[in-house]
């Protein structure tokens, strides 16, 4: 079995639940994708560490990063397989909210002013919070080269990056996971 047909097994028996939701934009959804009981997971965060960490290679990013606390495990895990790929890519975490003690940093990690990111999150439904962190990355003086979910709900979020001229992947979509909206 291939690494994302593994992935998909994992993913629909671990984080996908039917039922009546409201997500975080507020829309109603009859299924929810609680993509971190996965990401969490030691044998699908490897995997989704490697699938991002081969699709970044047609980029030339410095760091990978995005908003707590859906892409922490993502981040960490892109970093640990880049390490042992030999070509490492160092993580940043967003902060929901400014760091009001020490530093008072908005990204923790590897990140500085001029740099060329990706940023990643888990699910990507109207894309709130992935484009949250595209605008906080350009707002610190970076650029964000190319956006990345492990599963895009199909619900305009990837459009929205895309019309910002950004690259977007996901892992999968609803079609590949074989739900029905």
């Amino acid at each position: 079995m291939d690494k994302r047909e593994r992935l998909k097994e994992i993913l629909l028996k671990k984080s996908v639940f039917f039922g009546d939701f409201v997500l975080s934009s507020g829309k109603k959804s009859n299924f929810y994708i609680d993509a971190r009981i996965s990401t969490l997971f030691p044998e699908s965060a490897f995997l989704i560490g490697e699938i991002i960490f081969e699709i970044l290679q047609k980029y030339e990013i410095d760091a990978v990063g995005g908003y707590s606390i859906g892409a922490d495990p993502i981040v960490s895990s892109i970093a640990v397989i880049s390490y042992i790929k030999g070509h490492p890519i160092p993580a940043f975490i967003i902060r929901k909210e400014e760091k009001t003690h020490g530093r008072g940093k908005e990204i923790e990690g590897n990140f500085s002013e001029g740099m060329k990111v990706a940023v990643v999150d888990d699910v990507i439904t109207t894309g709130g919070s992935i484009l949250k962190g595209i605008n906080k990355v350009k707002e610190l003086g970076s650029e964000a080269v190319v956006a990345l979910s492990v599963i895009d709900r199909e619900e305009g979020g990837s459009q929205k990056i895309r019309e910002m001229g950004i690259n977007f992947y996901s892992i999968f979509n609803l079609r590949d996971l074989g739900i029905k909206k």
